[in-house]
């Protein structure tokens, strides 16, 4: 195939950028459909794709002939049934993260990839980033030794705008935030460990936001400096928040995974930085990023023992990539990989088992958190699935 793949967009929202970094007229996709149910998204929609067809109505996209592949951008708890729409409509399809907000939206997804035959891509960007990306490299080297507990801190310095302000705030769109945030660094941690987690304890509160009264009208709409970089600090400052909120703005996680590796991971939203901090320790050594972009340094202490020593034995380079293209550079890489998928299938960094997986532990981990941090067991998906995925879906791919 070498004419472009024509993409069909359900959601133009602020994923949108996903749309556009697969719109490449003349080097393999176009954007030929947009689906969104607000008049202005589809404003700014047909601006960006001006040949594009737009509209409010996500069948008109998912059952349109002219449509050989779709990305799903939509807000977290209409995935599962989008993603099924557009997979029994047998049309090759990109679930942005998290896959679905329950453990059984997530199942039913992937049996009807498995029953379609057609092909399931999840938008795990960050097993492109290269920060993730060094890390891998260096454990599979052996830098460490064998992983056995992995420690990730996450501080969401602008929480306050991105999770506070809108669908976010609400349990009923997203279950929580330590399944829609976490589920970034819980499927980068499976990663980096090799196994998934089976027993999980967490607690959390919300600590900071649920005390703010400067909320929305229900039914106004978000103001338009509602997200800032340089204001809205400290947190109380905040105004025009949700009107309803029920997430949790701090949480807590403790992990045990296949094969005995512990972790624990930590997410605050009103801390006055943003970024990820892994520190992975293995049987022979540890790695830390310090940063997560280009330019970033992942340090490793390895070849003695110590008292505190801030020089380590070797030192990293977080390398550079198209930062201009969102998370570090790591989504043009995702689409490459998803629109060579759609052509031709095979092997992907991003696995739709490993999303189900994290969707899982942040369910359970949600559910122990608001019930007393009672352990909870995170269920495991049905082998047979498991084994259909792991084969690397064998089935049918866009037209163009």
């Amino acid at each position: 195939m070498t004419t472009d793949l024509r993409i069909g967009v359900l959601g133009y929202g602020l994923r949108g950028s996903i749309a556009r970094t697969a719109h490449r007229p003349g080097r393999g996709a176009v954007v030929t459909a947009v689906a969104d149910p607000d008049p202005r998204a589809r404003a700014d929609a047909a601006e960006a794709f001006p040949a594009a067809r737009t509209t409010a109505d996500p069948a008109a996209v998912t059952g349109d002939p002219d449509v050989d592949a779709v990305l799903v951008l939509t807000p977290d708890h209409t995935h599962a049934d989008l993603a099924r729409r557009t997979l029994l409509a047998r049309k090759p399809v990109f679930v942005e993260k998290p896959l679905a907000v329950t453990v059984d939206g997530c199942d039913a997804i992937l049996r009807t990839a498995r029953a379609t035959g057609t092909r399931l891509y999840v938008g795990h960007n960050m097993r492109h980033m290269p920060v993730v990306r060094l890390m891998r490299e260096l454990i599979g080297a052996g830098a460490i030794g064998r992983v056995r507990t992995v420690w990730i801190r996450h501080f969401v310095g602008y929480g306050g705008d991105w999770y506070f302000k809108d669908w976010h705030a609400e349990r009923r769109h997203t279950t929580g935030l330590l399944l829609q945030k976490a589920a970034h660094d819980i499927d980068v941690l499976h990663w980096l460990a090799g196994s998934y987690t089976e027993d999980v304890q967490a607690m959390g509160d919300l600590m900071v936001y649920g005390e703010n009264p400067h909320r929305r009208a229900p039914g106004e709409p978000k103001t338009e400096d509602w997200y800032t970089e340089d204001g809205h600090w400290p947190p109380h400052t905040q105004r025009g928040l949700n009107p309803v909120i029920d997430v949790e703005d701090v949480s807590l996680l403790n992990l045990r995974l296949a094969g005995g590796v512990l972790a624990a991971y930590q997410q605050c939203h009103f801390t006055p930085d943003y970024w990820r901090n892994y520190t992975v320790i293995g049987d022979a050594g540890r790695l830390e990023n310090f940063g997560d972009g280009p330019g970033a340094e992942v340090r490793v202490w390895n070849a003695r023992r110590s008292g505190y020593r801030a020089e380590p034995d070797s030192v990293h380079t977080v390398p550079d990539a198209d930062a201009a293209g969102g998370h570090g550079g790591a989504d043009p890489l995702l689409i490459d990989e998803f629109l060579r998928f759609v052509r031709h299938g095979g092997a992907t960094d991003t696995s739709p088992v490993a999303a189900r997986m994290a969707v899982a532990v942040g369910c359970l981990a949600t559910e122990s958190l608001r019930d007393g941090g009672t352990p909870r067991r995170v269920p495991p998906l049905d082998p047979g699935l498991a084994a259909y995925f792991d084969r690397g879906q064998a089935g049918s791919g866009g037209g163009g």
